[in-house]
């Protein structure tokens, strides 16, 4: 295989652990929510200027609750910035993790195609037979809507 961007081979018991960390994530974290994509669009967006701002006017409102209507849930604002507080190193972690699985996915992905496509091509040297038949006909089904592409060394497994 000329391409092995990444090599991972796990033991069904890390599989295991790494199963029971997400589950324990899952459930500490119960309250994450979802949302729409129209949600996320109507939604307004702190920034860290905003944040700055809203940091500001809270300290400025906890200091003066009287001036405040009794609609106005100070005690809601300021958990909300406790919570964000307390989750944002940990929703850094999470996502960076997540890019890291993500690349790992393509880097594995990109190794498999490029690794059948070498084999292809291998096998189509080598002749005819049963299973490159089937090969060839998946092949086919697979590349049906492509042209050769000028340039793309290897794009073109038929």
């Amino acid at each position: 295989m000329s391409q092995n961007l990444v090599s991972l081979a796990l033991s069904a018991d890390q599989l295991t652990e790494v199963n029971k960390a997400l589950d324990m994530l899952e459930k500490n974290l119960e309250g994450l929510i979802s949302l729409s994509a129209d949600d996320r669009a109507e939604l307004r967006k702190m920034g860290p200027k905003s944040e700055m701002f809203a940091r500001k006017a809270h300290d400025v409102l906890a200091q003066a609750p009287e001036i405040l209507p009794g609609t106005f849930e100070l005690a809601d604002f300021t958990a909300d910035i406790e919570a964000l507080d307390q989750l944002r190193p940990v929703f850094t972690r999470i996502a960076a993790l997540a890019g890291r699985a993500d690349d790992t996915e393509m880097a594995l992905g990109s190794d498999i195609f490029t690794a059948a496509l070498e084999g292809y091509r291998f096998a189509k040297l080598a002749g005819k037979g049963t299973a490159l038949d089937e090969l060839r006909a998946q092949a086919r089904v697979r590349f049906a809507r492509q042209g050769k592409r000028k340039g793309a060394e290897g794009s073109d497994p038929a």
